[in-house]
C-alpha cells in the first residue's frame, strides 16, 4: 500500500478527508450564507456568523456551456449554480459531457473533488465541482 499524498484544498471552504464537503459562514441573525470571510451580513448587517456544513447533493438551477476561456483552460466546460438544500453554490460540473444533451436544469448532482496538480514537495491541490448523482 502506498503512502497517502498530502493534500490542500484550493479554496478555504472545501473540507477534504473521508467525506469532502463545503462549509459556509451563516449569519446567526438572518441565516444568509456566504463562502467568503465576512465582517457583516450583506442582507441584515448583523456581525455574527457560525460555520455550517453545506449539503453535498443538489440540483442544477442555472448553467452555461463555456466555449472560450483564458489560454491554458480546457474548453468546453459547464459553469453552473447548484441549489444544495437552499444554499446556492457556483461551481463547474465535472465528469459529464459539456452539452445540452447531458446537462439539464433540475439535474441531480453531487459534490466531487478533483486533483488540480502537485507541487515539488508532493502536496496535491484539490478543487471541487459537481457530477451527476
Amino acid at each position: 500500500m502506498s503512502t497517502a499524498t498530502a493534500q490542500i484544498p484550493l479554496v478555504d471552504y472545501l473540507v477534504l478527508g473521508d467525506n469532502p464537503h463545503l462549509v459556509a459562514n451563516e449569519c446567526t441573525s438572518c441565516g444568509a450564507r456566504y463562502f467568503d470571510r465576512r465582517n457583516g451580513c450583506a442582507k441584515c448587517f448583523a456581525e455574527d456568523f457560525k460555520k455550517v456544513e453545506i449539503a453535498t447533493e443538489g440540483e442544477v438551477t442555472a448553467f452555461t456551456i463555456v466555449a472560450f476561456a483564458a489560454p491554458g483552460v480546457d474548453v468546453p466546460f459547464v459553469a453552473a449554480v447548484v441549489n444544495c438544500d437552499g444554499t446556492p453554490v457556483s461551481a463547474n460540473l465535472i465528469n459529464v459531457e459539456p452539452d445540452d444533451e447531458h446537462v439539464k436544469l433540475g439535474m441531480k448532482v453531487k459534490l466531487a473533488t478533483k486533483a488540480m496538480g502537485t507541487d515539488s514537495a508532493g502536496t496535491e491541490a484539490v478543487s471541487f465541482g459537481f457530477e451527476p448523482a
